[in-house]
């Protein structure tokens, strides 16, 4: 393909994808097909020679769009937003034309530079402590991850690294080995399984800490699991908290558990990867109270704030924590100004969506979502089948049909069989729960009114079974 070809191709791939993103609800939202459907529709090796653009076009339709899940659909109200628009796809267009691979300043000095003033605007828009802003002179800063999961484990990896130098400087006859088979990092047990997956790669001990009725963590109990364990000789260094649990979006207290992880000197590491959108909210700030006490925060713009997957946004109190951990540098990657290794041009999509929305455009599509969610909220409300399961502060709502798991189970298999909303579920206390997030950016009230109509159809359908 040469650059004349590519431009007619380029224009016609903008007409496909806006058309896709047009008419999407259009589309049932979850696919029709089973497991290993597509090893079928196309050859078993590489063509030989070339195949024809039109006909890879085709084969799109073909073979791909019917086992797509439509993320994008006003219909999709499964696990959290996975964000796009326009900006951010345009973005990211030039970002793979650019190509470059931003492993230090040199790689790419936009590239690296870009990054940490988009980090500062979005910790400015969040009103994050000065010592996150890295401004020109700031020890603290924000880098793009992939994802929170990556964010939990970086920090968890530089956590063990200056914990087991802190002990050692002080104990410089224990090994590291003994070091490390005393370590204990602790998160809620309503955390997102990657903290625990973390503490695998990481070799260290988790503990989960209990929540309260509103599945919340709180200081009392952590701090009695910390006495406990340093009782036990054992060394805690890290504790994951969660602004926004994936099951309920509960918030950890983190104004009470902060205090007491300074004290400790163990490393505070705050994970709100679907809420922290919302902060730049004035009136959802005050859930963030508490962040002055952290080491790390990391939240996903690409959840919920119009910029599109990988967009992963992490600050630490002190970069040197973070690199100190991980420097290991080979003669070929030095130079002069080299601090900090990033990946693909990212902040991209950063810059191109706070420049065309604006902090208000941005907070409008946060309110609007919100909104949407307490519509829902009020629906069910309104019918005695149902219940809410935990309070409602964002876009999620977690309800269920009065009565066993097993007909939520039921309600839900019937929900996914029709094709035409999609939600996943939770479990709360012992409970079957259905999740129902407010996820597109073009979610309308007509689409909230739509789904709720569809989820009491169904739940009349199954009530009138003999056997309910």
């Amino acid at each position: 393909m040469d650059a004349e070809e590519f431009r007619r191709r380029g224009m016609e791939m903008v007409d496909y994808v806006a058309n896709y993103l047009e008419n999407i609800e259009q589309r049932p939202v979850y696919p029709d097909v089973e497991p290993g459907y597509l090893r079928s529709l196309i050859p078993t090796e590489a063509p030989l020679e070339p195949d024809n653009y039109d006909d890879i076009i085709k084969d799109v339709d073909r073979v791909i769009m019917p086992g797509v899940t439509h993320w994008h659909s006003p219909y999709f109200f499964a696990y959290f937003p996975a964000a796009t628009s326009y900006p951010a796809l345009l973005a990211d267009m030039l970002c793979g034309a650019i190509g470059c691979i931003g492993f230090s300043w040199a790689a790419s000095p936009a590239c690296t530079e870009l990054e940490t003033v988009m980090l500062d605007w979005l910790g400015k828009m969040l009103n994050l402590p000065e010592h996150f802003i890295a401004g020109t002179h700031g020890h603290g800063g924000g880098v793009i991850q992939s994802t929170a999961s990556e964010a939990t484990l970086v920090t968890l990896l530089a956590a063990r690294c200056k914990a087991v130098r802190r002990v050692q400087a002080s104990n410089p006859e224990k090994s590291e080995a003994e070091i490390l088979s005393k370590l204990v990092a602790y998160t809620s047990e309503q955390a997102h399984c990657s903290v625990e997956r973390a503490s695998l790669i990481g070799g260290a001990m988790i503990k989960k800490v209990p929540t309260d009725n509103n599945y919340a963590v709180g200081g009392d109990m952590f701090k009695k699991m910390l006495e406990e364990d340093k009782a036990a000789g054992l060394i805690p260094f890290y504790f994951c908290a969660t602004l926004g649990t994936t099951a309920s979006c509960a918030f950890d207290r983190i104004t009470e558990l902060g205090p007491i992880c300074n004290k400790e000197n163990i490393w505070m590491h705050i994970d709100a990867a679907y809420a922290g959108s919302a902060f730049i909210c004035p009136e959802f700030r005050p859930l963030l109270n508490g962040i002055e006490f952290a080491d790390s925060f990391n939240f996903n713009p690409h959840k919920w704030l119009l910029i599109n997957f990988d967009c992963s946004t992490m600050w630490v109190k002190k970069r040197e924590d973070l690199i100190g951990a991980f420097k290991m540098e080979p003669l070929y990657l030095k130079h002069e100004n080299q601090e900090s290794g990033k990946k693909r041009f990212r902040s991209l999509k950063m810059w191109f969506v706070f420049r065309m929305y604006g902090i208000q455009g941005l907070q409008a599509y946060i309110r609007k979502h919100v909104g949407l969610a307490k519509e829902f909220e009020s629906l069910v409300r309104a019918d005695k089948r149902f219940e809410i399961c935990a309070e409602v502060i964002m876009g999620l709502v977690c309800f269920r049909l009065k009565g066993s798991n097993r007909l939520n189970e039921l309600l839900l298999k019937r929900i996914t069989k029709s094709r035409e909303i999609h939600l996943v579920p939770c479990q709360l206390s012992g409970r079957f729960v259905l999740r129902f997030a407010i996820c597109a950016r073009t979610t309308d009230s007509r689409h909230i009114q739509q789904a709720w109509r569809h989820i009491t159809q169904l739940t009349f359908e199954i009530l009138q079974e003999p056997n309910h």
